[in-house]
């Protein structure tokens, strides 16, 4: 598997390993599948399973890469070193690869979230400096909330995490986190069985001879985003990583970028969650 350099010269898979729903028996098979980046959060209610699989799978915990995120309750200066401490202990390490605010409001209304998320990024940066966490980062921030940090932080965010799949581009918040060397992992790449089903990626799948989530993960890849996708059976697994002996040529990577709206999460940070 290839890796990619954050903005502070950390290595980082080019695929993780989405955690949300999964247990230790899970964690433990994507191991032995190969994945060493493991994304969880406190949300997930799963840290411990994450730990306890790396622990139990006897690979030294330097070539794994984890990440966990503080939740929408955890914001604020306090409550995110406190956060940050719970989640060492659940995963039983001493630092984490890369530590993430989860969205940028305690709720989509919160009118005071500027100011909360700056004191929470000044925890998250005394946290990096004090080599807890190799890397800080953001998720489902949009460039109107990534401005609020880079004009004011020390340090700047080295990630973010954003649903990107073919059906839900987000042309112009990749172009934001390029132009300000930020990477883009993206969660839900396989974007639902609406994506999945759909006639074109069926198409491009029969054309490349692949599966069709390994359009969609290999879709990621080609536009600089680090996929985070999920699995259960042991097969999808090592599929999921099989995306690098074939590329998507321009034509149908064009005709993937353009595709309406499809599969979207109904997940945004300013509004109220869309039932889909």
């Amino acid at each position: 598997m290839h890796n990619i350099e954050l903005n502070n010269g950390v290595m980082i898979p080019g695929i993780g390993f989405g955690t949300y729903k999964t247990d230790y028996t899970t964690i433990k098979l994507a191991i032995d599948c190969g994945y060493r980046y493991f994304d969880t959060a406190s949300k997930y209610e799963n840290e411990e399973h994450v730990g306890y699989a790396i622990k139990d799978s006897g690979i030294p915990r330097q070539e794994f890469f984890v990440a966990t995120k503080a939740w929408r309750d955890e914001l604020g200066y306090h409550e995110a070193k406190k956060a940050f401490n719970s989640s060492l202990e659940r995963l039983q390490m001493d630092y984490v690869d890369l530590y993430i605010i989860h969205w940028p409001k305690p709720t989509h209304d919160y009118e005071g979230w500027a100011e909360l998320v700056m004191e929470t990024w000044q925890a998250f940066e005394e946290i990096y400096k004090e080599k807890k966490a190799r890397a800080i980062g953001l998720s489902n921030f949009l460039p109107h909330h990534l401005d609020v940090i880079l004009e004011s932080c020390e340090i700047k965010p080295m990630t973010n995490q954003l649903e990107v799949h073919p059906g839900y581009s987000q042309d112009y918040a990749l172009a934001y986190c390029k132009e300000n060397n930020i990477l883009v992992q993206g969660w839900s790449p396989l974007g639902r069985e609406r994506v999945l089903n759909h006639p074109l990626i069926l198409e491009l799948a029969s054309k490349y001879k692949v599966t069709s989530a390994q359009i969609c993960i290999r879709y990621s890849i080609q536009r600089g985003v680090v996929p985070i996708p999920k699995a259960s059976s042991v097969e999808r697994m090592k599929n999921n990583l099989d995306v690098f002996t074939f590329e998507i040529d321009k034509s149908d990577m064009d005709r993937l970028i353009t595709l309406p709206q499809t599969g979207w999460s109904g997940e945004h940070p300013d509004f109220e969650r869309v039932p889909v």
